[in-house]
């Protein structure tokens, strides 16, 4: 009977953590169909009158999304390659090769992860103005080509491959670089997807750093664009929410089909929280 019950307690405690979470997409997409009136009515209504789907057209019309769909893709894409190329790399020196200071090395590029990320804006503003990048795609992407988190995440993955594979395949007269890429990049494959898709969400949501370095609608991304439906006259909420709908709902797909991934991979890393 005791086994029971917490089996019991347990999933009530799921599923009303998981109401907890659902509760503001639920009312991000309630609110998308509703008239502006019910968006500001109190009490706040769940469920609108009339299902007003045009707001998803009218919230497409509004703002060039379309463009700024390319410029999230672009910038998405290209700084989740260049991170996970650079940490793959990083990675593999910090674990498998031997050089000078480099445990030294290690633990000051691990202090950067305590520095908040708002403390770097001002600096990396000043060096990509003096580089003439500002209002650039460059500015978009280069300071985000390396991520320690990253490499700290691989290296743990890295480490936990036995020896013997890295002297069998030496014996075989396998480079270091060919064993990096044919033996090591695909056994830890669940861990380099988790770390992709946690880039992905990253730079796909990136909202401060875009806001900061961009002048003109043509290289905004979607976060950024949300701003269209705030002016002056106050907040078009139906229209905000729904084209947030539309920003959120691609990186929702992306983690519902890579779940088991980013679940193995940060798994073996052996990291928590």
């Amino acid at each position: 009977m005791k086994r029971k019950t917490a089996i019991i307690l347990r999933y009530v405690i799921l599923i009303l953590g998981a109401i907890i979470m659902l509760m503001p997409f639920l009312w991000m997409i309630s609110t998308s169909l509703k008239t502006q009136p019910e968006t500001v009515k109190i009490p706040p209504i769940w469920i609108p009158k009339h299902l007003m789907f045009s707001n998803y057209v009218d919230a497409l019309k509004e703002a060039p999304f379309f463009r700024y769909f390319i410029n999230s893709v672009v910038v998405t894409s290209l700084t989740t390659v260049g991170q996970l190329f650079t940490s793959i790399l990083a990675a593999f020196a910090f674990s498998r090769l031997n050089f000078y200071g480099k445990n030294i090395l290690f633990v000051i590029f691990l202090g950067t992860m305590m520095v908040p990320g708002e403390m770097l804006i001002i600096p990396n503003f000043v060096t990509l103005s003096q580089l003439h990048l500002v209002n650039t795609y460059g500015a978009l992407i280069i300071p985000w080509l390396a991520s320690f988190f990253t490499v700290f995440t691989l290296r743990q993955t890295f480490q936990s491959v036995p020896d013997q594979i890295y002297y069998a395949a030496k014996i075989d007269g396998a480079s270091d670089w060919h064993y990096l890429w044919h033996v090591l990049v695909p056994i830890s494959k669940s861990t380099i997807t988790a770390v992709t898709v946690l880039q992905v969400i990253g730079s796909w949501n990136a909202f401060m750093w875009p806001l900061i370095v961009t002048n003109t609608e043509n290289l905004r991304t979607l976060p950024v664009g949300l701003q269209a439906f705030t002016s002056d006259a106050g907040t078009n909420y139906a229209l905000l929410m729904a084209a947030s709908t539309f920003v959120i709902i691609p990186m929702v797909v992306l983690y519902v089909f890579l779940q088991k991934y980013i679940i193995a991979g940060i798994s073996k890393t052996g990291l928590k929280g």
